[in-house]
């Protein structure tokens, strides 16, 4: 089996070439193996599945389906239906609101010492205290789906600042600058901080169709990090594509892929995906948007490019 280019990998990291996409195998890559997750001693963090079967136990989701009762975005619709927006997200609150150890990947990149643009699709604050602890500034950027007078706008933490800016996506790059800042956009929303009231979620299937829709129409990602992908290489850590969001959500990037997937060979931007037995399919997928996929354990990847740039892990 081919080894991903390790070397190619951090010199175009270290010279702020790559944007990273940190999806839910970054949040457990690092559980073992063998562990249960349990809600009211959490270790780590639960997977898409374990948290929606929390939720559809907790409000009696009318199923027995095993598939049904594991699909986070509809129980998550249900949870909302039968206690209300607020208590869904009080509950998922109280689920990603933990001090819970970053993992070689967060590591990974907190160690890196270009500025980065960073996108998550995770609810977790794992990156976040991974700068922190390494003692290294970053900005943040929420999409704002919790806030319905906000809904046109995402929430931009200037570092250090307690409390959020509301800025329209095409005015972001008035206020931020890529070359000189790394920033964290948390595409899906996230938990924020205790003593915060600024958590986001996208999490149910309404707020899937929103998030797609104002992303179709251009008024969901800010312009400014399309921008920033189109000559950068992309770099995918702890994405399934059979996960049909993820699948639309790349579709409608495409205008970032337009110098990975045309053009003169001299000339191609390479992209990367890391990714634990992916089956068939998905490495069919990744290859026809142009991503190379390597079967690996993603921490194992991120302490082996650790290894050898001879950093500290």
């Amino acid at each position: 089996m081919a080894e991903p280019p390790y070397g190619v990998i951090w010199n175009r990291l270290k010279a702020g070439r790559v944007v990273p996409f940190l999806g839910a195998g970054a949040s457990v890559g690092h559980r073992p193996a063998d562990a249960a997750w349990r809600a009211q001693q959490p270790e780590f963090l639960p997977s898409g599945a374990e948290l929606a079967t929390l939720l559809a136990n907790e409000a009696r989701y009318p199923s027995n389906d095993d598939v049904d009762r594991r699909d986070l975005a509809k129980v998550s619709s249900y949870y909302g239906d039968v206690a209300g927006r607020r208590a869904l997200r009080e509950r998922l609150r109280d689920v990603f609101l933990h001090e819970f150890s970053p993992g070689p990947v967060h590591r990974l990149l907190a160690a890196v010492p270009h500025p980065l643009l960073i996108v998550a699709t995770n609810y977790d604050t794992l990156m976040e205290q991974a700068f922190r602890e390494a003692g290294r500034p970053y900005e943040l950027v929420i999409h704002s789906a919790d806030r319905k007078g906000l809904a046109g706008s995402v929430l931009w933490w200037p570092h250090g600042e307690p409390e959020p800016r509301p800025v329209e996506p095409s005015e972001l790059d008035r206020h931020i600058d890529l070359d000189t800042a790394t920033v964290l956009y948390k595409m899906h929303g996230s938990v924020v901080a205790k003593g915060s009231e600024w958590d986001n979620f996208v999490i149910t299937e309404e707020d899937y169709v929103d998030f797609l829709s104002r992303m179709s129409a251009n008024q969901a990602v800010p312009a400014m990090f399309y921008s920033h992908c189109r000559d950068r290489s992309l770099l995918f850590l702890g994405y399934s594509l059979r996960d049909w969001n993820l699948r639309v959500i790349l579709k409608n990037l495409n205008k970032a892929f337009s110098r990975h997937a045309t053009g003169d060979d001299d000339d191609r931007v390479p992209s990367w995906a890391i990714q634990s037995h992916p089956s068939e399919l998905e490495s069919r997928l990744w290859e026809k948007r142009n991503v190379t996929i390597f079967d690996l354990d993603i921490d194992a990847f991120a302490d082996k490019l650790l290894a050898e740039t001879g950093l500290p892990k």
